[in-house]
This record gives C-alpha cells, sequence and structure tokens, in this order.
C-alpha cells in the first residue's frame, strides 16, 4: 500500500488493469448485489431535494419503490443506500438496448440536477473502506466484472486511470497527481 495523505491505496489499484464493457456486462453492477448504492448524507439529502428533477429520468418500477421505500434506505449493516426495485436493480437504474444506466448521471449529463451518480458507484471498482485514522483505497474484484477486467488489459488502463474523475471528485486533483506519479515510479518488485 502507499499512502497518500489520510488515504492508504493498495497497490492493485494502481496496477490491475480496469475499462468497464457495457456492450458485455450490460450494466450488470447497476442489477447486481445484496443492495442499493452506497450514499453519503449529502448525496441522500441531494436525492430528496432533486426527486421531482430526477423523476423524468427514472422507471416506472423505480418511482414506485422510490414512493415505498423513499429516495434512500438503509442496508443490514445500517448503511445509506439507494433503495432497489424487488430487491434487484437499483431503483435510479433505467435500461436502454438491454443495458442498464444510471438515471442521476444521465441528468447530471443533461444539466438538470448539479450532482453526478453516487461517489460509490462513480469509484467503482474502488472501494473505500472509513477509519479513524486513515481511508482504505482498495481494488474489488467482482466476477460480472471480468469483461472489464479483459477491456482493461486490451486498453493497458490501470483501474485509478479509468477512475480518473471520481478520484479527483473525491481526493482533489494534486491528491491524484501524487497517486499518478507513484503509479509510474514505484518498482513494484520490491514489494512482491
Amino acid at each position: 500500500m502507499i499512502e497518500i495523505g489520510k488515504a492508504m491505496v493498495s497497490f492493485d489499484v494502481l496496477q490491475k488493469k480496469f475499462c468497464c464493457n457495457l456492450d458485455v456486462c450490460k450494466g450488470a453492477c447497476c442489477v447486481h448485489g445484496d443492495a442499493g448504492a452506497s450514499l453519503t448524507l449529502e448525496e441522500a439529502g441531494d436525492l430528496e431535494d432533486y426527486l421531482d428533477e430526477l423523476s423524468s429520468y427514472i422507471s416506472a418500477e423505480g418511482l414506485l419503490s422510490i414512493i415505498e421505500q423513499g429516495a434512500f434506505t438503509r442496508d443490514l449493516e445500517g448503511e445509506i443506500v439507494t433503495p432497489l426495485i424487488n430487491n434487484k436493480e437499483c431503483a435510479f437504474t433505467f435500461f436502454e438496448d438491454e443495458i442498464a444506466f444510471c438515471a442521476i448521471e444521465k441528468a447530471f449529463r443533461d444539466g438538470v440536477v448539479p450532482f453526478n451518480k453516487p461517489v460509490s458507484c462513480h469509484l467503482y471498482p474502488i472501494r473505500i473502506k472509513m477509519f479513524e485514522e486513515f481511508e482504505a483505497v482498495n481494488y474489488d474484484e467482482w466476477d460480472i466484472c471480468n469483461p472489464a477486467r479483459q477491456e482493461g488489459s486490451r486498453n493497458d488502463l490501470p483501474v485509478y486511470q479509468f477512475v480518473k474523475e471520481a478520484l479527483i471528485q473525491k481526493y482533489g486533483v494534486e491528491w491524484f497527481e501524487q497517486l499518478d506519479y507513484a503509479a509510474k515510479n514505484l518498482d513494484f518488485k520490491k514489494y512482491d
């Protein structure tokens, strides 16, 4: 691991390759899992505040789930998450040509809401675990993302570069530049 600020970053984030391939996976990460997307308190508030603006992007089933459960709910561990439709896809998911997309991201890209999809989604396949003294920034290897690993290898795209925009959103440009410098200059063989 490498320490940058209060973040301990796994070498896997710097070395593993990843690039979503929606034509193959069909946006499976929006559909599978045991809970909705993790949300910060601010993100949960934004979803509540902008639900009217988002409603035209959300499917009828998604809107029904949100009416029944609210714009956010809590998972089994008490974490704030997006609601699910019938314990499957995120209520903020919509489909085009059988591919799952994020309604929040679409509304953001269209300039309808001032915030992007939850940072937990934006950062994927990176997962961040908060500790008292630091944050652990790790690579999450999920079998549904095999096509993304293959595509990342074909394009020689490291995980941290794939989620560059999200890392900058979370930690800032200077932090990302330090991470990039480390990725390009560390001799990882010394740590094997």
